[in-house]
């Protein structure tokens, strides 16, 4: 079970019993996410609480978008957290990790990778729509899960610091892709910018669309539900779209060490852009539409500083399976930034 032992005080907030069947479910990375089997099949997942430092704020953002769904949109299909007996959607275990439990639906299936422009056309559409239908909730009411997530501004003076900081041994390591990183400097005075105009109206947004976010109907192949709520929080429209583009028009991941393989799937990004404009355009003003090709750039711009910034601290956030594997990350979001630059 992933090294991890189900606490016996959890499974007995949530009337787990001793015969279960549990196994893990799921590649995510931060969570621990387990498919119980117990007369019905659920899925329990523990928080990492050492990222997600305050995991009540993702309960109560959840809960309010839940609440107004019920309202307004009471036949959209939005998971929320299972109570235990008393009434708590997140049970603490001994070690201060919280435990969630989720009802699991049935015929669907996640995928890692976008192979089809349906695919993505689906997958976009059903991050568009979640944001559609919470449009007209009160975003003040919510509170950030993390802090200053997408904020390109703090990624670059993060990434500042962090060369500041770095021995002269890791600069000389990074040194191509530092030099990279540089030259597009230009797309934080674009942001900080178009922040400024006014033109970016505040929505509660997904924050991480990546397509294994998204839950598809196993014969149909169409989209049933968003999952992963954790950054479900106060956004901007770029950074649902520009996330999406970052993970899903290239045919290889952020770990692909070989630059020559990262390329721009255009039917890909056209799917895409169709949509999540599908359910979003008549909402968007002007400025928005205006800054559909920026989105991309921006978010690959922010995971290449992140990742070289963590390289050239020691590598001391994401996990790693080699020591150069933050920078080889860097490197392939720079060759894909280069390419999305190229499209204008």
């Amino acid at each position: 079970m992933s090294g991890i032992e189900i606490p016996a005080s959890v499974a007995r907030a949530f009337t787990i019993s001793a015969k279960a069947s549990i196994g893990p479910i799921g590649s995510g990375h931060i969570h621990q996410t387990f498919l119980v089997e117990d007369g019905k099949k659920l899925v329990l997942q523990r928080i990492n609480k050492n990222v997600f430092t305050r995991p009540e704020v993702i309960a109560r953002n959840n809960r309010l978008a839940a609440d107004y769904l019920s309202v307004h949109h009471p036949h959209y299909l939005f998971l929320t957290a299972l109570r235990d007996e008393k009434g708590n959607e997140l049970v603490y275990a001994e070690d201060g990790f919280p435990w969630r439990l989720y009802p699991h639906i049935e015929n669907t299936a996640t995928v890692d990778f976008v192979t089809s422009t349906d695919q993505v056309y689906e997958a976009a559409k059903g991050f568009g729509l979640l944001t559609r239908n919470l449009h007209g909730i009160d975003c003040r009411q919510f509170e950030p899960a993390l802090d200053r997530f997408h904020d390109l501004h703090w990624r670059y003076e993060q990434f500042e610091e962090a060369l500041n900081r770095a021995s002269l041994e890791t600069i000389a390591k990074a040194k191509a892709e530092v030099e990279q990183a540089t030259t597009f400097r230009d797309l934080v005075e674009e942001y900080n910018n178009l922040v400024k105009s006014g033109s970016l109206t505040l929505r509660i947004t997904h924050n991480d669309t990546k397509i294994n976010n998204i839950l598809f109907d196993k014969l149909t192949g169409k989209a049933v539900c968003v999952i992963d709520l954790d950054t479900l929080m106060p956004g901007y429209f770029i950074y649902d779209l520009g996330d999406m583009v970052r993970t899903c028009v290239s045919p290889v991941s952020e770990e692909e060490a070989d630059v020559s393989r990262i390329a721009f799937r255009k039917e890909i990004y056209d799917a895409l852009l169709e949509g999540h404009l599908s359910q979003m355009k008549d909402l968007l003003s002007p400025g928005e539409l205006a800054a559909v090709p920026f989105a991309g750039k921006m978010m690959t711009y922010i995971m290449a500083l992140r990742f070289l910034a963590d390289f050239l601290r020691g590598n001391t956030y994401y996990t790693i399976h080699y020591p150069e594997q933050n920078l080889v990350r860097a490197r392939n979001q720079l060759a894909l930034l280069q390419l999305l630059s190229q499209q204008g």
